[in-house]
C-alpha cells in the first residue's frame, strides 16, 4: 500500500471517520526535509500495510487542514485513531525511528480501551 493523497475536502472520510490508523503527513514541494522523508513514509506503509494508512497532505494546495490542526512547521506527522490526533512529530525522521513510533501506536489495542 503505497501513501494516500488527501484533501481539504477528502480529509474526514479518508482520515476522521477511518476504521484504522491514519499517519498525516504535511507536507510542501519546496521543503527539503519533506523530501528526504518521503521515500521512509512509502517504506514504511508497505511495512504496516493492513495497520495503518499514511496520508499525505499538501499544505500549500490543501491549506484548511493544516490550520485546523495547528501545524506550524514541515514536516509535521500525526497519527489519527478514532477520529482524534493521539501522536505528533516535527521533522524528518529516519526509516527506522518512524517505524518505532508508528509501531508505538499500532500495536497498543489494549492501550486503545484502557
Amino acid at each position: 500500500m503505497a501513501t494516500v493523497k488527501v484533501t481539504d475536502s477528502s480529509f474526514n472520510a479518508d482520515v476522521i471517520e477511518s476504521d484504522t490508523p491514519v499517519l498525516v503527513d504535511f507536507w510542501a514541494e519546496w521543503c527539503a526535509p519533506c523530501k528526504q522523508i518521503a521515500p521512509a513514509l512509502e517504506d514504511v506503509s508497505e511495512e504496516f500495510a493492513g495497520k495503518m494508512k499514511i496520508a499525505k497532505v499538501n499544505i500549500d494546495d490543501d491549506p484548511d487542514t493544516p490550520s485546523k490542526f495547528h501545524v506550524r512547521a514541515i514536516p509535521t506527522l500525526m497519527i489519527f485513531k478514532g477520529g482524534q490526533v493521539v501522536a505528533t512529530k516535527s521533522g524528518a525522521l529516519t526509516k527506522s525511528k518512524l517505524a518505532e513510533w508508528i509501531s508505538e501506536h499500532v500495536d497498543d489495542g489494549a492501550a486503545l480501551s484502557a
